[in-house]
């Protein structure tokens, strides 16, 4: 002991815990929760009903006329209304945010509400207005006398495009309004001093700094299109089978539990995969 110099005490500076034991109660929750359940999944999907460990579920979901139609219309129209999203919700995002209008920032805020609705409460308010008995068609009946209405397109894929489009839209709007809230206007200023029109200037000003915000939204929009069940069910369209709807009828329906695993394990791969890329392509354009 050094006279004069006081000693530290242990007990004063008390061990900090690791930083990976702070880890480890979410972790235990995440897998309780989704990786035990996704688990017994992928392992119901290898056991068929005659027991044992087998590829045979696999092989006969795949050589199905029903999954590949399943697959196929799940495909085409998560891409169509990830498409129908971007364009419309770049085009109402440009306008709230640089065309001056009353109650503008109610709408805004509006969009956030907007995200907060089941997607099954915007299919019903379609219903309403375009269904088999809906408004329009019922002014269509009462104007000409007509049995029904011409309005018969939601039980069919473009109803569920539109149902879809109309409730995913908000999800690419909202990543929107916020990228240009942080735009400098300076940089619209002096392009519209130096002559470039409101199209130039849309091209060359305000869709670069769009991109990364339209790619956050887009990769969102096609990963729940793609898992996306309330919007076809409550729509009725019985001719749009879809790869969650499929997941439904093999296990509700006909009680297949290892083929609904299937499509399930496929669902999942598909959008796990898709994540993964659109990861790997925002790293390497620096999004």
């Amino acid at each position: 002991m050094v006279p004069g110099r006081e000693q530290p005490n242990p007990a004063a500076h008390p061990r900090t815990l690791p930083h990976w034991v702070w880890a480890l109660p979410p972790v235990l929750v995440l897998a309780l929760v989704f990786l035990y359940p996704l688990a017994l999944v992928v392992q119901q999907s290898f056991s068929p009903d005659t027991g044992g460990t087998s590829l045979s579920p696999y092989r006969t979901v795949f050589a199905s006329d029903a999954f590949r139609d399943a697959l196929g219309t799940t495909v085409w129209l998560a891409v169509g209304a990830t498409v129908g999203c971007l364009v419309l919700g770049f085009f109402l995002a440009l306008v709230i945010s640089f065309v001056p209008f009353p109650g503008g920032k109610a709408v805004a805020k509006f969009i956030d509400v907007f995200l907060s609705f089941p997607s099954f409460l915007i299919t019903l308010a379609l219903l309403f207005i375009y269904g088999t008995v809906g408004m329009a068609n019922g002014v269509w009946t009462g104007a000409t006398g007509a049995h029904s209405g011409p309005f018969q397109f939601l039980t069919t894929p473009w109803g569920v495009l539109l149902a879809e489009i109309t409730y995913f839209t908000p999800f690419v709007m909202r990543p929107l309004l916020a990228a240009f809230s942080q735009l400098d206007t300076s940089q619209l200023e002096v392009a519209s001093s130096l002559g470039a029109g409101p199209a130039r200037i849309v091209r060359r000003v305000i869709l670069p700094e769009a991109l990364p915000a339209l790619a956050a939204g887009g990769s969102l929009v096609l990963v729940m299109c793609l898992n996306e069940f309330g919007i076809v069910l409550f729509t009725g369209a019985k001719g749009v089978n879809t790869l969650p709807m499929l997941v439904y009828s093999k296990a509700i329906l006909e009680s297949d539990y290892p083929a609904a695993c299937v499509v399930a394990v496929v669902n999942v791969a598909i959008s796990v995969g898709l994540y993964s890329i659109y990861r790997v392509v925002s790293r390497r354009v620096g999004a």
